[in-house]
């Protein structure tokens, strides 16, 4: 009985010192990893690859210092842009373009990802933004608000319809019960800008940010059925993004401090 004791206690014994040893490794393995994944997990070097971006055209300035801060953040990604208007970038998603982000000038524009199936998770909103007169430098035509811009001898560019800087020019244009004939209907509010700055229009309707972006080019000019028009703008994943951790990341700076320090200071508005 005695031996038996013996032989059941010392088994017991190194078992108990060999768990002992196997904790202590373990937990001097865990330590250590832990201790080498936080740089990795939060300091660069962890991302690679590119992460190609679809965002509307007036997120241009912004949008490209925070690619600029991304690819410092973590050497080794490189972030490509496609602006453009919301409408034709949702159409080159839902048309199978591959791209891991597309931020929307609107959620209806978002919607049309979204319905598709296109979109990982739920869009969440990032920035809003407001619309703005842009006239010549000057502004020789006295613009001051939105009504003189139906003066018959006035050149004025609208964005389409379709693209969110048109359907909310349009709501402000209903809300004052005016009707515009302008001379031209722009695919995005660059090209609605750029049509003022190269003096082919006399003004045109575009966002605060963009009259801010333009510098000396352009003069703005505030009105106040604008606050009847502001644009949400959704951000989101993409289903089938190609780098779909790289891509989580920058709609990470995005919506950090960081990322709207930088968005304000381009004009756009808290979502």
């Amino acid at each position: 009985m005695t031996r038996t004791v013996r032989r059941t206690r010392r088994p017991l014994q190194v078992a108990a010192g060999g768990a002992a040893a196997l904790l202590a490794l373990s937990a001097c393995s865990s330590s250590g990893a832990d201790s080498s994944a936080k740089p990795d997990s939060s300091g660069p070097g962890k991302l690679s690859g590119e992460v190609t971006v679809f965002a509307a055209a007036s997120l241009k300035e912004s949008f490209t210092t925070l690619g600029e801060r991304f690819e410092k953040e973590h050497p080794g990604t490189k972030v490509t842009f496609s602006f453009g208007g919301s409408d034709s970038l949702a159409a080159s998603i839902t048309g199978g373009a591959p791209a891991d982000v597309f931020a929307s000038a609107s959620p209806k524009t978002m919607k049309i990802v979204t319905d598709a199936g296109d979109a990982s998770g739920t869009p969440a909103a990032f920035v809003r933004n407001k619309l703005e007169i842009a006239t010549l430098p000057g502004n020789p035509h006295k613009v001051s608000s939105l009504k003189d811009l139906a003066a018959p001898d006035l050149k004025v560019v609208l964005c389409d319809k379709e693209v969110p800087c048109g359907a909310a020019a349009q709501k402000a244009l209903d809300a004052s019960r005016l009707k515009l004939t302008p001379v031209s209907y722009e695919q995005d509010v660059k090209a609605a800008l750029t049509k003022v700055e190269l003096k082919e229009a006399d003004a045109a309707v575009v966002y605060t940010t963009d009259v801010r972006a333009a510098g000396d080019k352009v003069e703005g000019v505030e009105f106040p059925e604008s606050a009847d028009a502001v644009n949400d703008y959704p951000i989101a994943l993409l289903k089938d993004a190609p780098n779909a951790e790289a891509a989580r990341a920058f709609i990470a700076l995005v919506r950090s401090a960081e990322g709207q320090k930088v968005l304000s200071g381009a004009g756009f508005l808290k979502p």
